[in-house]
């Protein structure tokens, strides 16, 4: 059973999949499409038209910018921004402010089991590869390989991490997860899963 906290605001036109949890003070925008088992934490952003795959966990006061993308089993941490425009302006060159007619969204597309760490900022527009992490307070300006581990300002792979999430070890001509014994090839800064 889908769960909506009495202080959360979801849009009546928002689609959530079965078994979501939305808490207190958290918004959900119009047109929203969220897959199964969704958690959208206390005072989070989703904006409108963002689409979440299933089993995706929003922790609390992360801003999820239109038209951000997030694929199945994305972890979003607490106070995680995902941008979505590039060349921010409150007001044009003339001084007119700007409306929502006079710039078009760009958005964060978030592959497969990727973490965010928390406060982290994503300026879109990017793509965080499958199983990527981006460390607590890093900020991501350029696209991030699988299974990579990214940190800093501006954020740079420091590390590959395996599905688990853990530092991989290398391991001759490969490297291995020391939580699950997973092997991985690299080849031209891309890793892969190695073939059983």
């Amino acid at each position: 059973m889908t769960t909506i906290a009495a202080t959360a605001d979801v849009a009546d036109n928002a689609v959530l999949g079965e078994e979501c949890k939305v808490w207190h003070l958290a918004q959900v925008r119009e047109d929203v499409r969220m897959g199964d088992n969704c958690i959208v934490g206390r005072g989070a952003y989703i904006g409108t038209g963002v689409t979440m795959g299933d089993n995706c966990k929003v922790q609390n006061y992360a801003l999820v910018y239109e038209p951000a993308t997030l694929a199945d089993g994305v972890f979003i941490g607490p106070a995680v921004v995902l941008t979505n425009d590039t060349y921010p302006r409150a007001i044009s060159p003339d001084g007119s402010l700007k409306s929502a007619h006079d710039w078009t969204p760009v958005g964060v597309t978030i592959e497969e089991g990727a973490s965010i760490g928390a406060r982290a900022v994503c300026v879109a527009p990017v793509t965080i590869g499958r199983w990527a992490t981006v460390a607590a307070g890093a900020v991501v300006t350029r696209d991030v390989p699988a299974f990579a581990l990214v940190a800093g300002v501006p954020a740079r792979r420091i590390r590959w991490v395996g599905k688990a999430g853990v530092p991989l070890v290398q391991d001759a001509d490969a490297w291995v997860c020391p939580e699950t014994g997973t092997r991985y090839i690299e080849e031209n800064n891309v890793l892969r899963e190695a073939l059983s």
